[in-house]
């Protein structure tokens, strides 16, 4: 398996290969790189999709030492370095599009592009610290996680049952001590809306409608970047990337087609203050 190396890590990642502009992407919380295989078998070998596990997640190996999303970014950029790709169009669904926004705050010059997926720029509400820190002191106690991962993927999945059971049962046979460290990141967080206007490359950012970010976040992450489009995915959950896979990948396709594929047939613009909005759920 191919690895990057960080400073106290070895970053996993998977590389589809080709000649085509590179797009990483970043797994939501808990999750890993195989949540982007419908990403990977629709948008190559047009683009070269690079995805990649966080730490606490996936095949990635770390010292289970608390980290912050910051620290994510350089283990992003230590997969380019690993590549040797000096410049690329970066992507995440929530916590992969946190990391992929501080990326872009470290190395704006390495950046071409962003897709961000239920991502926002806030720190945690009160109510979400709160919330989480009682979720995760049950999840220490064994009898209590099946209930909790049932939870878990009703609010981030829906109804979609195959992806309900294939995440519950790798969340069930987690190390409980890597969520904790790895929910530290995720409860951590710093706001960084007051530099989202040094962020100047085209952004696309995803709102599923049914998503655990408020609405009103996406809108606001949307409104302040300087060259964005927004785009709403009417009825879809936080994992849309799984679950809404055409929608998301025409999304991508369009906008990246726009921006970093050269000499591609474009597709009219969709501007921040338009919201177009899909509304039949995709099987």
């Amino acid at each position: 398996m191919p690895f990057a190396r960080a400073i106290d890590a070895e970053i996993h990642y998977e590389d589809s290969g080709g000649e085509g502009p590179v797009l990483l992407l970043g797994h939501e919380f808990l999750m890993d790189r195989t949540m982007f295989t419908s990403q990977q078998a629709a948008l190559t070998p047009q683009l070269r999709l690079v995805t990649w596990d966080a730490r606490g997640h996936g095949d990635t190996r770390d010292e289970g030492l608390p980290f912050t999303y910051w620290t994510c970014a350089r283990d992003a950029l230590s997969v380019l370095d690993q590549l040797g790709v000096e410049k690329a169009a970066l992507g995440g669904i929530s916590q992969g599009g946190f990391i992929a926004l501080r990326t872009a705050l470290l190395a704006p010059e390495r950046v071409s592009a962003l897709v961000l997926l239920s991502t926002e720029a806030h720190e945690p509400t009160a109510a979400e610290l709160g919330n989480a820190r009682r979720f995760l002191d049950k999840w220490q106690e064994d009898g209590s996680r099946p209930a909790l991962a049932d939870h878990l993927a009703h609010s981030l999945i829906g109804d979609d049952e195959w992806h309900r059971s294939v995440w519950m049962r790798h969340w069930l046979t987690r190390d409980p001590h890597a969520t904790e460290i790895a929910a530290g990141a995720l409860l951590s967080r710093d706001s960084i809306l007051d530099r989202l206007t040094e962020i100047t490359c085209p952004t696309l950012v995803i709102h599923p409608t049914r998503c655990g970010i408020p609405r009103a976040h996406a809108r606001e992450l949307a409104d302040r970047l300087p060259d964005a489009r927004y785009l709403e995915i009417e009825g879809a959950r936080q994992t849309v990337s799984m679950t809404h896979p055409v929608s998301v990948n025409n999304a991508i396709r369009d906008f990246l087609r726009e921006t970093v594929i050269p000499r591609a047939v474009t597709s009219p613009r969709v501007r921040t203050g338009e919201i177009p909005v899909y509304r039949k759920p995709e099987q």
